[in-house]
């Protein structure tokens, strides 16, 4: 299964390039817009680091979940929950591979929008996103629309957000720490 894992992780690196390069440039657009629209009303900009990386990554999935694919190669739908698990070690790789895929987006949504720090709502973005990818495969022909992708996409956004508060608690006690050490 790990071999699978690896290959099919060593396949998208190609896409790398496009992913960025595309990610890059909705990044300027979507800061310069929105940066300046909060500037006329007199707010704080967005944070340019996390939102950068937010949009980028999600270019990413986007070419990997939809570009990368063959249209016409698999239609259809799959509506049996788990259908997809312990059928055979390609099958295994999948599922996880969908997990891996949206850790990062449950990691960065939270670092890039204060909305997305509470748990349902990072949830249920990670829910929506995955659906609207099932959907628009569906739509193409690029991919079957699974609801096993729709679950394990959203668990990968659940163990990003968690990844991300552990890390915000991490980052916040050794901050303590050092605020104390320098008081003394």
């Amino acid at each position: 299964m790990l071999a699978y894992i690896y290959r099919d992780i060593m396949s998208m690196v190609r896409f790398l390039p496009y992913g960025l390069a595309m990610g890059l440039l909705l990044a300027a657009l979507f800061l310069g817009t929105v940066n300046s629209i909060r500037k006329r009303r007199g707010t704080a900009p967005v944070p340019k680091l996390p939102v950068a990386a937010f949009v980028i990554y999600l270019s990413l999935m986007i070419i990997i979940t939809f570009l990368s694919r063959e249209s016409g190669g698999s239609e259809g739908f799959d509506l049996e929950l788990f259908s997809t698990w312990g059928i055979n070690d390609r099958n295994n790789a999948f599922v996880i591979e969908n997990i891996l895929l949206f850790v990062p987006y449950g990691f960065l949504a939270p670092a890039a929008f204060r909305r997305y720090r509470h748990f349902l709502r990072c949830l249920a973005l990670g829910a929506m996103t995955s659906l609207c990818i099932e959907t628009m495969q569906l739509i193409t022909g690029r991919g079957i629309f699974q609801i096993d992708d729709i679950l394990t996409n959203t668990l990968g956004a659940v163990i990003g957000f968690l990844a991300y508060w552990g890390f915000m608690l991490l980052f916040a006690g050794k901050r303590r720490r050092h605020t104390r050490g320098n008081a003394s």
